[in-house]
């Protein structure tokens, strides 16, 4: 068990986290608490939305924050498995194959634009995002700790691209979208942008090895029973809507339980409620459903969510 002091100052820390990435994405204060909510869940993010929103900003503040290594990946059509996840060379002068790690072995990894990779491609992060390994050649290479991808994608342009197959959308925790910034902060994001990038004196506030600690008091946080069968019941409930052909996988319901405990940890309590299940469920399930009318996208399945949100019975605590 952790000491009460212990997970206070576990709390503030990734407290700190968030205030030091919104001191770059103004505005848009619920949108990073859930992308810190998943990087304390242990999961990997998806940011779907227009270009210039913000989206590789986030995964860049969120990176800095952090002492850990960062990379960035641009996905384009020509490009290799081999390219991020790396291959094996011959060493002319000790005569022996060697393997030489690609960008993918980083602390944080931002995979830009992700849909404009092939899905060939694509799958390479599967065995990463999941297993927290890359196999090349037959043998098993090990990816830093901690290990996270921050994946985005353009809604808008559809020409040469190519949609993320279910399958590897459920490896995602979370999806969120940044939305155009409010009149008022849009001005200050210019204004603080008119001698130099805020990004550029941004300071790590976490240890990459701190990490660990806090991702394993957030597991602490007390699950009761009430709750974990009211969030089961929101996953079961995706699976028996009229209007989706698709309901979220139990994978969902475990992430749906673990980014609660960490929005709760993040607050500083110990136990869940209905609310912080409430509160992480579109951005946990969402992308995780097929509507029936696949036209309608990921704002089809928002809505689906929140209509299971509003009829299903909440546990009074």
């Amino acid at each position: 068990m952790v000491s009460g002091e212990v997970f206070e100052a576990s709390c503030q820390r990734a407290r700190a986290l968030a205030d030091n990435v919104r001191l770059v994405i103004k505005g848009k204060d619920a949108e990073v608490e859930l992308a810190v909510i998943a990087l304390i869940s242990g999961g990997h993010l998806l940011i779907e939305d227009v270009p210039g929103v913000g989206k590789t900003m986030l995964a860049r503040s969120l990176a800095l924050s952090l002492s850990g290594e960062y990379c960035r990946i641009q996905f384009t059509p020509d490009l290799l498995p081999s390219d991020i996840t790396g291959t094996t060379i011959f060493n002319q002068k000790t005569s022996e194959f060697g393997f030489r790690p690609g960008p993918i072995f980083a602390n944080v990894v931002l995979a830009d634009e992700i849909n404009r990779a092939t899905p060939r491609t694509q799958s390479s992060l599967l065995e990463a995002m999941e297993e927290g390994q890359v196999t090349v050649d037959g043998i098993a290479h090990s990816l830093p700790r901690p290990f996270f991808v921050i994946a985005t994608q353009n809604p808008v342009e559809y020409h040469g691209t190519y949609p993320l197959p279910e399958g590897q959308l459920d490896r995602f925790c979370m999806s969120i979208t940044l939305d155009y910034p409010s009149e008022l902060h849009e001005k200050e994001i210019v204004e603080s942008q008119l001698e130099r990038h805020p990004v550029n004196s941004l300071r790590n506030v976490l240890r990459a090895d701190e990490l660990a600690g806090l991702q394993g008091a957030a597991r602490l946080v007390s699950v009761g029973p009430d709750v974990l069968g009211y969030a089961v019941s929101l996953v079961r409930a995706t699976r028996e809507d009229e209007g989706v052909s698709l309901g979220a996988s139990p994978r969902g319901t475990i992430f749906l339980v673990r980014t609660a405990q960490a929005r709760a940890f993040i607050a500083g309590r110990d136990f869940i409620t209905p609310d912080d299940i409430k509160a992480v469920a579109s951005s946990v399930l969402s992308h995780r459903i097929v509507p029936a009318s696949r036209s309608q996208g990921l704002s089809g399945s928002r809505a689906v969510v929140s209509a299971i949100l509003a009829r299903v019975p909440v546990p009074v605590i």
